[in-house]
């Protein structure tokens, strides 16, 4: 297994430019392959997150043509349709090609399975599955286990009314959304319970509109399309990742340095950007620019903070919460159980290797620091387990981080980008 130590590290000033976000790129992807014409999308993310998307893209019958060196992707749309009328897809780990691609291959006419790792097939799609059934579609888990694989099989009919739960994951909800306009019939989409991760439904919106189409909503409850739009081809800018950023910006943070991440300010469509809303109630200056977000960090307190609508950034500041001072209360992400990991528990393990009193409740934690040692940290095989712990690497001396490779799924360079940022000096080797 390889592994990796960062020798710590004190405060630093710097600038960074995150890649593009993996959530974009990824909306973007699906909006060119329905549109209308060439789309040419910019500062695209090239990690193993986007490249499973655009190798099921290509099954499917839809051009695309990455250029990994000035990260441009090229997709040649297709009107709304879907050209393979049978396609055997792999997702690998990817929640939003999984979820994204279930939905949207319900507008094709054939067979399509669509499975993934080991993990994947834990993850629950039932939820999309019987919407998409009460849709007119044929959609089934193959195992009966309502996980991956699954079969779609449509007909052509897809449409009608339908509920879609919330409360699991706000990627069916998107997926869902980006399909329905291209539907030969209305459809109309009700929330079940709560929705999760609301800024992400926001982004899915922004990008469908980006590319030409609209959906009536009513508060974030229900929607509706009266089906038979065209999404439209054009060139798109992704913005970079905020979820990649908030690493950065707890860097700062835990080392009391500096940080300005660039492409990122106040009207970002990203919510992870409010990550520094808890940074600073813990104690960092924020300054927010039209392009660009500046955190210096400062002496850190614990707060109580519900991070449903920032869930992916939890990992993040359950670190920082190793360096304030009292206890850390994270509740409302219930629904981060069923990421690539069980998050709540994997970081509840690893935290209390590292000196903390951690409680773990079903819907979040809360962290108590105590004196920190070194430690060796599992990141099961979860990009933002291993990004995340690397924040206490800049400070305690002797933590290691088990697998760093797993953040090839959203962001392959991060720990180099990291290193030159800080000043610290990475070792990676091999234990048998």
């Amino acid at each position: 297994m390889e592994k990796l130590r960062i020798e710590p590290v004190g405060p630093f000033e710097g600038r960074i430019r995150p890649p593009g976000s993996k959530s974009l790129t990824n909306r973007a992807l699906v909006c060119a392959a329905l549109a209308e014409g060439e789309s040419v999308l910019r500062n695209a993310l090239f990690s193993e997150d986007t490249e499973v998307m655009m190798d099921c893209l290509r099954k499917l019958g839809i051009p695309v043509t990455p250029d990994s060196e000035p990260r441009i992707i090229t997709v040649t749309g297709t009107g709304g349709r879907i050209p393979a009328d049978s396609a055997d897809l792999y997702t690998a780990n990817s929640g939003t090609t999984m979820r994204f691609l279930t939905a949207m291959v319900a507008l094709g006419r054939g067979r399509y399975r669509l499975d993934g790792n080991p993990r994947m097939r834990e993850r629950p799609i039932g939820d999309l599955l019987v919407a998409l059934r009460n849709l007119g579609v044929n959609a089934y888990s193959e195992l009966g286990n309502d996980c991956p694989p699954v079969w779609v099989c449509p007909t052509g009919e897809f449409g009608g009314e339908t509920e879609i739960a919330g409360d699991i994951s706000s990627q069916f909800l998107s997926g869902l959304l980006m399909a329905m306009p291209c539907a030969r019939s209305s459809v109309c989409l009700r929330v079940k319970g709560t929705l999760v991760s609301v800024p992400y439904v926001e982004m899915t919106l922004a990008v469908m509109k980006a590319f030409g189409v609209h959906v009536d909503r009513q508060d974030l409850r229900m929607f509706s399309s009266p089906g038979n739009q065209k999404y439209k081809g054009r060139e798109y800018w992704i913005e970079p990742d905020a979820s990649a950023a908030s690493y950065f910006f707890g860097a700062a943070a835990v080392t009391g340095g500096t940080i300005t991440v660039e492409g990122l300010g106040k009207h970002s469509l990203q919510g992870d950007v409010a990550f520094c809303h808890c940074l600073e109630q813990m104690g960092c200056k924020v300054e927010w620019g039209e392009d660009s977000i500046c955190l210096r960090g400062g002496k850190l307190h614990g707060i109580d903070v519900n991070m449903n609508a920032i869930s992916d950034t939890v990992p993040t500041l359950a670190v920082v919460a190793l360096f304030a001072e009292g206890p850390t209360r994270i509740s409302g992400v219930a629904h981060i159980r069923y990421k690539e990991t069980d998050r709540i528990a994997a970081l509840a393990r690893e935290l209390r290797k590292l000196g903390a009193e951690v409680e773990e409740f079903e819907d979040g934690m809360r962290i108590h620091p105590g004196p920190l040692r070194p430690a060796e940290i599992c990141t099961y095989d979860d990009h933002r387990m291993a990004m995340s712990f690397s924040l206490a690497a800049l400070k305690v001396e002797g933590v290691v981080i088990q697998n760093p490779g797993c953040t090839a799924k959203t962001y392959p360079e991060y720990f180099e980008d990291l290193a030159r940022l800080t000043g610290g000096r990475i070792h990676r080797f091999r234990e048998p």
